[in-house]
């Protein structure tokens, strides 16, 4: 891309991101949805001023890491920590669900091949950490008890559809799959999600140090923003998700972060290094707030963007009926993961509801079955259906949903 064109295309894509955010908080409606509604109408759907480049892509990713950065830092790991396995059982049930269904509609109800089947099923699974941290964020929840399951769920959730997608993409290129590799990237995400934080804490400790100490502005902002980056980059050399790198450092330089296994084991000193600074979070949160306003919309406005609903065949009955199916499987699969754990009526359906939106993880999958010819294109267009149903009727149906009954449950 022209250095031109791409000034031109980030200009639209944040003018129209901030124009349709603001007329959907105007009218009540969270402003994830006038968001992603700007890239429908800035790209390849309608107007076709913005396409789905890489380098757009690559100042996406940037606004979903911060964004998770930022969720994070507003996660209390022992809030966390107390909703047991809960989380656990969402994030199972909303990945096993969907994937049974999705395969047996696909493979008896539409007589699809076995691999098509299974990448389908795979597909259904996914769960957007970004759009529904979002919608719960316009909605004034992200720290209810309900939103802290739903975290928890949503990143557990991400991690197994990495490693499905491993699991298949090794299927259909190799048409075997390794057990050991699939294990071996499992155990690599698993340490890099317990050892990173301890990392993240002690550098961040020695960012606070230099930076009450620094003769220049700026060095807080800089080191931090470049440890985000560093540790999404180890995220992805050990095979986790990106944005698990970026929660991963949130949650490490966070106030909520606590650590006091050293003064246990005798070592008080330690101990200190390891304690949380509300200073430095509070610090962090202030100088990367603009950042991430910034960043954050360009990327659920390219997932907009990246619905290319010309690409549909509207008029194939085939599309229609595979697309109706899987939307009933995609919603029913995930809506019922919060019925598999104790909580209040109310809380299981805003927890079931909150976990279907598809968004870019949906569309990572959709697109990688298409360019390796697993999926014709009558089945991508009907994933593409599904796919934008589920990512752009979710934070209506939240809304709604607190609207009818937060009172009552009250």
């Amino acid at each position: 891309m022209e250095l031109h064109q791409f000034f031109l295309y980030l200009a639209i894509i944040l003018i129209a991101a901030r124009l349709f955010s603001e007329i959907a908080g105007r009218h009540g409606i969270p402003s994830v949805i006038g968001e992603l509604l700007a890239g429908l109408l800035v790209g390849p759907s309608l107007l076709g001023w913005v396409s789905p480049d890489a380098t757009m892509k690559l100042l996406a990713e940037i606004g979903i890491i911060l964004l998770l950065f930022e969720v994070g830092m507003d996660t209390d790991l022992l809030r966390l920590a107390r909703s047991g396995i809960k989380p656990i059982v969402v994030a199972v049930v909303g990945f096993a669900l969907p994937f049974a269904l999705g395969y047996a509609v696909c493979r008896w109800g539409f007589g699809l091949d076995n691999l098509v089947s299974l990448f389908i099923g795979g597909t259904l699974t996914a769960t957007s950490i970004g759009i529904t941290v979002r919608v719960l964020d316009d909605l004034g929840k992200r720290q209810t008890d309900e939103a802290q399951i739903v975290i928890g769920a949503a990143v557990l959730d991400d991690i197994l559809g990495v490693l499905a997608l491993a699991f298949l993409y090794q299927f259909a290129v190799q048409n075997e799959v390794s057990l050991a590799a699939t294990g071996k990237v499992a155990l690599f995400i698993v340490m890099f999600m317990l050892l990173s934080p301890l990392v993240a804490k002690l550098a961040g400790r020695i960012i606070d140090h230099y930076d009450q100490r620094s003769a220049t502005p700026g060095l807080l902002i800089t080191m931090a923003l470049a440890l985000i980056l560093l540790f999404s980059w180890l995220a992805h050399a050990v095979g986790a998700p990106l944005i698990m790198g970026g929660f991963a450092a949130g949650i490490a330089l966070s106030q909520h972060f606590r650590f006091d296994v050293m003064r246990r084991l005798g070592m008080p000193a330690l101990d200190r290094w390891f304690a949380p600074s509300p200073q430095l979070a509070h610090r962090l949160e202030e100088q990367m707030r603009p950042l991430i306003h910034t960043f954050a919309p360009i990327f659920f406005v390219m997932v907009g963007v990246s619905l290319n609903l010309n690409a549909i065949d509207w008029g194939s009955p085939h599309v229609w009926q595979l697309g109706g199916a899987l939307i009933v499987v995609a919603v029913l699969g995930k809506l019922a993961a919060g019925f598999f754990i104790r909580e209040s009526r109310f809380r299981q359906g805003a927890i079931g509801l909150a976990m279907i939106p598809r968004g870019e993880v949906g569309l990572i999958f959709a697109q990688l079955g298409l360019n390796q010819g697993i999926l014709d294109a009558e089945t991508y267009a009907a994933l593409l259906i599904v796919i934008a149903l589920t990512t752009i009727a979710p934070p209506f149906l939240l809304k709604a949903y607190y609207g009818r009954w937060s009172g009552a449950a009250a």
